[in-house]
């Protein structure tokens, strides 16, 4: 795995203050001897280690999911559904992901389905 280098802008979650979470607003260099963060809201900077060791990655947060066009299955096996989605996330990105459904969840979700689906034939201005 690629080590993680902040750039000035980026998340990162210091692993020497607990996982805190801040903005990098100057990177080591002609400026700065050390990383600088800032956290989120504001308030007081700290500073992180050159070499960025304590330094990790921040995910972006998923959005929603959508449905692919991949076929959902049933596994007799796992007694189960396996519905194929799309995950989005705030950044832009997405990745393909499996929700998968137990026979509750699949009773529940076809009673919501049923619901959404009855609400929009009764909309004003539906075509359905």
């Amino acid at each position: 795995m690629a080590p993680f280098i902040p750039q000035l802008g980026d998340l990162a979650a210091d692993t020497a203050q607990g996982g805190r979470v801040g903005v990098v607003v100057a990177v080591p260099g002609a400026e700065a001897a050390t990383y600088h963060l800032r956290p989120l809201g504001g308030g007081v900077e700290w500073s992180a280690p050159a070499d960025g060791t304590t330094l990790r990655p921040v995910p972006a947060k998923a959005t929603h999911a959508t449905l692919t066009d991949h076929d959902a299955i049933w596994d007799h096996r796992a007694e189960q559904g396996a519905l194929p989605i799309l995950v989005h996330y705030e950044d832009g990105g997405t990745n393909e992901a499996t929700l998968i459904l137990t026979p509750n969840a699949l009773e529940s979700l076809h009673a919501q389905v049923g619901r959404i689906l009855t609400e929009r034939a009764q909309a004003p201005g539906s075509l359905s």
